[in-house]
């Protein structure tokens, strides 16, 4: 383990456990891929909140871990070759924590690339695309008289969970019988797709009764329960 002093996020946020993972986030659906993973995977970790209402995430200490302002960011004391590594990229953090640990990622070669693929698919796809459909359904893109743009997104997003609703049929998880990385980065945009964006009537959701199935088993899971309210907010 190495210092975390010469870190200078740890100066905004000064880390109680220097000995532990250092998380900084927020419980957005990209922020709780961090915080659902490393409680599935029981690794001691230290959270850190970074407010968007304080705009954290453009302060310097911030930019110095995550260049791109973005959340989630992990400072590792215990990196690999036993120095720390501080990490950006929800879709990097849980390729970093899955080859860390061995755990939610297939061991074999065609495996690993078959989950990374899935991981692409929501990082490319799902993520941006509900994304911009969020704007356009509940926030200030939902009062454009012109409804193109809306529509644009909606159809996308049901393209896209056509896509996972074909991919799951006949399979427990993404992946087949074994929980995946895959599914700790797609299922709680899902769920925020439903949820907090309040666009599943808008996407035909009840159509997609494999991804409903799957989102149902994902939700019952202890370490997705405690993972989504990490970090608390304020």
């Amino acid at each position: 383990m190495n210092d975390l002093a010469a870190f200078p996020v740890t100066q905004k946020w000064p880390a109680l456990h220097p000995d532990r993972l250092q998380l900084y986030s927020l419980p957005t659906p990209n922020g709780v891929k961090a915080s659902i993973m490393l409680e599935e995977i029981k690794l001691p970790y230290e959270v850190h909140l970074v407010s968007f209402e304080t705009q954290d995430q453009m302060t310097p200490e911030f930019l110095s871990l995550s260049p791109n302002n973005k959340i989630p960011a992990i400072l590792d004391p215990n990196g690999p070759g036993g120095k720390p590594l501080a990490l950006f990229e929800s879709g990097a953090i849980l390729l970093y924590l899955a080859d860390k640990t061995g755990l939610f990622m297939a061991q074999d070669a065609a495996g690993r690339y078959e989950t990374i693929q899935w991981l692409m698919f929501q990082m490319g796809g799902i993520g941006p695309m509900f994304g911009q459909l969020g704007f356009f359904s509940k926030f200030a893109g939902k009062d454009y008289e012109d409804k193109r743009p809306r529509d644009r997104y909606v159809a996308e997003a049901r393209r896209l969970l056509g896509v996972l609703d074909r991919r799951l049929k006949g399979r427990d998880w993404i992946m087949g019988a074994h929980y995946s990385i895959a599914d700790i980065a797609t299922f709680p945009w899902i769920r925020n797709l439903i949820g907090f964006y309040e666009a599943g009537e808008l996407v035909g959701f009840d159509d997609f009764t494999q991804v409903k199935r799957v989102l149902a088993a994902f939700g019952e899971r202890p370490a997705v329960v405690k993972g989504l309210g990490i970090p608390k907010r304020p």
